[in-house]
């Protein structure tokens, strides 16, 4: 059946016809039944959208010198070709459209697009791309320019795909004119050819396989609607293609001078503004009653709060339980515990991990922190026996860094058979690659590496997981568990950025023994921990004068910028980059510091080539539940710096979580969000009872003998003082059958004097009010 064309025209009896005239024509005609359009326009704005037919049947447009806002609000199911060029607006708001144009675009091509594809044979104008979305419940947009874009272009993008080929612009400064992407927050932007001044809120980065899939499989489409096949050969040269990706949040945020935590301890009004309304003061009844009549009643909750360093450890390690278990004298089974939650103790808590648990101890009210890092070295030989029954499931790791072998720790625990698979022919991940042996002592690790393997954890080595490989594994294994780490060097695209040496790249190196070559004079931009390992790494090579440069101030932690120092090391922040040249680095501010070798350190991401894009969220990593579990497959969960980069601390707590979260899976049970137990209030510990004692005194002591000065933060230490002092005697200490003890308040005796709480070390002790209290509005 022949289709019937409908021609419009834009000039009638030598008139031009207005837009609301000539979209009436074409709504009259639909309105006849006809589906295909050839419209030889004068200018009239808003052709092509949106319009659809009653039965789905396809809309197809054909035309010629259209004004603005060509596929306006285009529908699913309409194609629009512009034969020659288009004014402002194609594509705007376009809602599922194709839109082909064979010239050029004016400014804001595909402005708003929500949906849908559009085709541009040519160049198009400023802010072309900008503000593009994606609804997850429809196709991702695409936009394919087979030219170049003008300045502020993808401004504000916020999802969906955008292609910039730059076919002819081989010699312009930048394919994206100036200040390209400028608050982008999602979507990818591919571009062939040279790009300069991009925003701050990007990344430029290679492409990783399942890119080139998306171009390679995009291009041939493209170039047949715009009738130019001829350039296939050309643009298929993925060497010459760089994608455009939006930094995370954590990526962007700039730390101030000083964190709120610094203020509100050190700043705010003590005790807070309400801090005399609900200060707990035990008044003691005059009316001495028991029983319901008391006022108030005491409750031993012994563990209820997390101490202050278990709080702040990421792997949840309860150190004030290791503490009590010497304290009692059981010193096997307090080096044992930490091996419930870490397979690492020796080798992350007691050397890399920056131990945020002794940040936050309690004993720095007296003198200084409990020696938490020495208790870790001191489980170095310690082990545990696997006492679960061997199960048949089987579970896959992808990654043996520290969150995959903590996970396949735990998972051996629980009695699953664990496969790891590692790409590299070593396996410890950055533990074992990029931390300089003077920080981690290798055979250290390589002895907890091996307390690992003996529990009969299955590596296979130089084994890359590709697509095929994953989707194997999600068939064979009952779960798998994604630890690949971030070993993807984040470099800025400023110009000279081809002269830059990928920090990780260099660690590796070093870490091998291949002895990488570093000038006398060394650069390193970024200044967080993993730069301060590059200083080091470059003074080990040789480097004469090493200076580490960042934009804000440095993330590194203090005893790692003092170690730097103490090589020789100078830290410089502000300081932004302009180019990189032979000469040194240039900043912004017309100063050159010179430098032979100019190595970037300022974060990685992970490789997520082998998992289908559509996995992903607008920024590239993998869209997970609360529970570390993909949103696509509910047998895979990702940990690690896979999701975002921390401290090797933050992968061993998410390596146990998944670990756990696998085993509630294939059990059947619900998933663990991991809430920890509130932090015990500081004014519950009574730092009283403990006298300071000289910090050259503390260094003396063996780490064992720290029973005295831990403070036992909501953990009861057995001291009997409520017991003792209690003036109705109404406290008693019972045994239970499993070795335990506990407290018990007898309600006939107890006055709810709250003279147990007061005296209480520990803080297990809690008041409550027996009376209702009202409040009057």
């Amino acid at each position: 059946m022949s289709v019937k064309t409908a021609k419009i025209q834009g000039i009638v009896d030598g008139k031009r016809v207005s837009t609301q005239n000539l979209l009436k024509s074409v709504y009259e005609k639909l309105d006849e039944g006809i589906t295909e359009f050839e419209v030889e326009a004068s200018g009239q704005h808003n052709i092509g959208g949106p319009l659809w037919t009653t039965d789905g049947t396809p809309l197809k447009f054909t035309v010629k010198n259209p004004g603005q806002r060509v596929g306006s609000m285009g529908m699913p199911g309409t194609e629009i070709t512009v034969n020659g060029s288009a004014p402002a607006d194609v594509g705007w708001l376009n809602a599922g459209a194709t839109i082909i144009l064979k010239g050029d675009g004016g400014d804001t091509t595909a402005h708003c697009a929500a949906s849908g594809k559009i085709y541009v044979a040519g160049r198009t104008g400023t802010r072309s791309g900008a503000l593009m979305k994606h609804d997850p419940k429809f196709p991702a947009p695409e936009f394919w320019v087979l030219k170049t874009v003008g300045s502020f272009s993808f401004e504000f993008m916020g999802g969906g795909y955008a292609v910039v080929c730059g076919l002819g612009g081989e010699q312009l400064p930048s394919v994206l004119g100036d200040r390209g992407c400028a608050g982008m927050v999602g979507g990818t932007v591919y571009v062939r050819g040279s790009v300069r001044g991009l925003a701050e809120d990007v990344w430029l980065m290679e492409l990783d396989d399942s890119d080139k899939d998306f171009l390679l499989s995009g291009l041939p489409e493209f170039l047949g609607k715009i009738e130019r096949t001829d350039a296939l050969d050309l643009l298929s040269d993925m060497s010459q293609w760089k994608k455009i990706v939006p930094k995370t949040y954590e990526e962007k945020k700039v730390k101030s001078l000083m964190s709120t935590r610094d203020f509100r301890l050190d700043k705010w009004v003590e005790g807070g503004i309400f801090g005399d309304l609900i200060q707990e003061d035990y008044y003691v009844a005059k009316y001495v009653e028991t029983g319901d009549l008391r006022l108030k009643y005491p409750e031993w909750q012994n563990a209820r709060y997390s101490a202050p360093c278990e709080y702040n450890c990421p792997v949840f390690i309860p150190t004030q339980k290791r503490i009590a278990l010497l304290r009692q004298g059981k010193i096997k089974e307090a080096l044992e515990l930490v091996l419930e939650y870490s397979p690492f103790p020796a080798s992350v808590c007691g050397q890399v991990c920056p131990n945020l648990c002794q940040d936050i101890c309690s004993r720095k009210k007296v003198d200084i922190p409990v020696k938490i890092k020495q208790l870790g070295q001191m489980s170095k030989e310690a082990d545990i026996a696997f006492t679960a029954p061997e199960r048949t499931e089987k579970v896959a790791i992808i990654g043996s860094g520290s969150a995959g072998l903590t996970a396949a720790w735990h998972l051996r625990k629980l009695g699953y058979q664990v496969d790891v698979y590692e790409q590299d022919s070593v396996i410890g991940g950055k533990l074992k690659q990029v931390i300089p042996n003077e920080r981690l002592a290798q055979e250290i690790l390589q002895t907890e590496i091996k307390r690992i393997l003996d529990k009969g954890v299955n590596v296979r080595t130089d084994t890359k997981v590709d697509k095929a490989l994953f989707d194997k594994l999600r068939s064979d294994y009952s779960a798998v568990i994604v630890a690949i780490g971030a070993h993807v060097p984040v470099v800025i695209p400023f110009e000279g950025h081809e002269r830059l040496v990928k920090g990780l790249d260099f660690l590796k190196e070093v870490n091998k023994g291949l002895k990488p070559k570093v000038g006398e004079k060394v650069v390193v931009i970024g200044a967080g921990n993993a730069a301060m390992d590059v200083v080091i790494g470059a003074y080990e090579m040789g480097a004469k004068e090493v200076t580490a440069i960042d934009i804000q101030k440095p993330a590194a932690f203090e005893h790692e910028m003092d170690h730097a120092r103490k090589l020789g090391a100078k830290i410089l922040w502000p300081v932004y980059t302009q180019k990189v040249t032979e000469e040194g680095v240039l900043t912004k501010d017309g100063k050159l510091i010179p430098a032979d070798t100019v190595i970037i350190a300022i974060g990685d991401r992970p490789d997520f080539s082998f998992i289908d894009k559509s996995w992903a969220n607008e920024k590239g990593f993998v869209k997970l539940n609360e529970y570390l579990q993909c949103e696509a497959d509910e047998k895979v969960f990702v940990t690690g710096d896979a999701i975002k980069q921390g401290l090797f601390t933050h992968a061993l707590g998410d390596g146990r979580k998944a670990a756990i979260n696998v085993d509630r899976l294939i059990n059947g049970r619900k998933l663990d969000k991991f809430e920890k137990a509130p932090v015990i209030p500081q004014d519950k510990v009574r730092d009283e009872y403990y006298h300071p004692l000289n910090p050259q005194r503390v260094a003396e002591l063996e780490a064992e003998g720290e029973t005295e000065r831990c403070m036992s933060c909501g953990f009861c230490r057995d001291c009997s003082f409520c017991l003792e002092v209690c003036p109705e005697q109404a406290i008693t200490r019972k045994q239970t059958q499993d070795g335990k003890f506990e407290y018990v308040s007898n309600p006939a005796k107890c006055i709810g004097c709250g003279i147990c709480a007061g005296v209480c070390p520990c803080g297990v002790w809690t008041m409550y009010e027996m009376t209702e209290k009202y409040i009057e509005s």
